[in-house]
């Protein structure tokens, strides 16, 4: 259904903004006495229409050559990568809605080679997410030494197979094929084992569209949208017909085409979305162990993230919304398919409105905002912004500015004050305004470099409906510091979900307990929702209160 005119999320939402002591001084004076310029946007060619919706509804303008100053912007929004130079350039009220040097996850040739190394790393147990996956035709000859291990294995049949071209979206190129005489290709690819046993609705196939928004990677800083998509092939599966895009494919851009899309669909009805609280509310019929299964998904977010998280760039004033795609086989395993770079908002149907709507309006309260980004061309802000947008790029570069172009100019101060400089303290000069980072805190702000207690630098725990999934306690919040420490992060992600695992038959209370000494910072700011997991209906109130089979059929 679409969005009804009460609904609040879709009227216009007033900005709100931090004015505490800390940010009201600006040349001796109160911020909020001073006029209030609408916040600026500025979209690159091919955004969707409903990025600029969703802004103008809240009372921002758009960015026109002729009316504003070449700076005078606080958010730059494109579907495609950001320059060096505008990394480079950047200031303290702008935000780009990319983060540098991600294609380590988004690309699916990337994507692969990393999770293999990380499989080599810590385990396959850990890493067992992903199927097997070969890039070829680098990989062909040890692509056909597996195949044909597997065929002697089933006594002489060959297996499923799925090819992908490694820089294509929205299904195109892909295909499914058991003999690899049909195996052609003109472009770089990845073949992968094909997940011939999905969990089906109704006969239909499906995976989930899940939103991640990584407000940093310095420190790691992830949140979970709690609504989502699930989207559905619109002919029923069967691997009698392998060439079937629409039995076999859940992209929309490919069934959106389909002769049933329109069409009533048992249980899965008409179009080929549902929302993830829906998928929510099936689950919950199926008497399973749903919080095994969306803290599973939660890990294979947060393992996917670190395969990268110690090579991205400092950009603090940066924000990735990423689209990761999750399939769950007949044995209620969620795999990872891939990971979306600028993952589609297009309105297609009304799950769409209601879903991508929302999305946006949360990621804007999570850039941050206050009211000195309304001062962009003060002449003291422009001034201060030379010294405060000078970062720390990644500790292993030995020339930094050179290398990763994202260091701003040297500032004229001496280096000793600018080392110690706290984007989000203000000042000891009355006469200069610290514009705030977008990864502040709810707390009393706290440098990252020094801090007494964890607490004072934990992120909010939740923006509309986007929840803190990283980091979730102490441990996490000292191992996302500086460059991550990838090792120690991913030791209490393995915590968390043994945790679960090891608990299977006792009680929820036994296990929430335990549960809640593995993620204490987020237990007590979430009102006792421990875990990710789409809210409709909630997930750990709901499984207190019935009396459920606890591990998966």
């Amino acid at each position: 259904m679409p969005p009804s005119p009460g609904d609040v999320r879709f009227q216009l939402i007033p900005m709100t903004y931090n004015q505490s002591n800390k940010s009201k001084m600006m040349a001796g004076a109160d911020v909020t006495d001073a006029p209030k310029k609408p916040l600026v946007f500025r979209l690159y060619s091919g955004v969707p229409e409903v990025v600029r919706q969703v802004l103008l509804e809240r009372g921002w303008i758009e960015y026109n050559e002729q009316e504003h100053d070449e700076k005078d912007w606080n958010l730059y929004w494109r579907t495609t990568s950001f320059t060096e130079a505008e990394y480079e350039n950047i200031l303290p009220w702008q935000r780009l809605n990319h983060h540098p040097k991600t294609m380590g996850i988004t690309r699916k040739d990337c994507l692969a080679r990393n999770l293999k190394r990380m499989k080599g790393i810590y385990g396959s147990a850990l890493y067992d997410f992903s199927p097997v996956a070969f890039i070829l035709p680098n990989d062909y000859t040890k692509f056909l030494a597996e195949y044909s291990r597997e065929m002697l294995e089933n006594g002489g049949t060959p297996g499923y197979w799925i090819c992908k071209p490694v820089d294509l979206s929205r299904g195109r190129g892909i295909f499914i094929f058991q003999d690899f005489t049909n195996l052609a290709y003109d472009s770089s690819v990845i073949v992968q084992k094909y997940i011939s046993n999905p969990l089906l609705i109704s006969g239909y196939k499906f995976d989930l569209r899940i939103y991640v928004c990584v407000k940093s990677f310095h420190p790691l800083t992830v949140y979970m949208y709690q609504e989502g998509l699930v989207r559905f092939a619109t002919e029923k599966y069967s691997l009698n017909s392998l060439d079937n895009q629409y039995a076999h494919l859940t992209n929309t851009s490919i069934n959106k085409f389909g002769l049933s899309y329109n069409s009533e669909k048992e249980r899965v009805g008409s179009g080929c979305k549902w929302t993830m609280s829906k998928f929510r509310t099936y689950l919950h019929s199926l008497n399973i162990n749903e919080m095994l299964l969306w803290q599973r998904i939660n890990s294979i977010v947060t393992l996917t993230l670190l395969t990268i998280a110690s090579s991205i760039p400092a950009s603090p004033n940066c924000v990735e919304l990423f689209g990761f795609d999750i399939l769950i086989d007949s044995n209620f395993k969620p795999w990872l398919l891939e990971v979306n770079f600028s993952p589609a908002l297009s309105l297609d149907c009304p799950v769409d409105v209601t879903v991508k709507k929302g999305l946006l309006h949360d990621l804007i309260d999570l850039l941050n905002y206050s009211d000195v980004d309304h001062l962009r061309e003060s002449q003291k802000v422009t001034k201060v912004s030379k010294v405060s947008l000078t970062r720390k790029t990644h500790p292993s570069t030995s020339s930094p500015q050179k290398e990763t172009g994202l260091a701003c100019k040297k500032s004229p101060q001496p280096k000793k004050k600018i080392a110690s400089q706290n984007m989000e303290n203000v000042p000891s000069n009355k006469n200069l305004c610290t514009l705030p980072a977008i990864n502040k805190t709810t707390h009393k702000p706290a440098s990252f470099k020094r801090f007494s207690k964890v607490e004072s630098i934990m992120p909010r725990s939740r923006v509309g409906d986007f929840i803190l999934t990283f980091p979730f306690n102490e441990a996490t919040v000292k191992a996302s510091q500086k460059l991550t420490n990838v090792k120690a992060a991913i030791l209490e992600v393995q915590k968390l979900l043994n945790s679960i695992v090891s608990h299977k038959g006792c009680g929820m209370k036994r296990r929430k307990e335990d549960i809640s000494s593995n993620c204490r910072f987020v237990g007590k700011e979430q009102n006792g929702q421990l875990l990710w997991g789409p809210k409709d209906p909630p997930l750990l109130s709901v499984m207190c209160t019935n009396n459920h089979n606890d591990s998966f059929r």
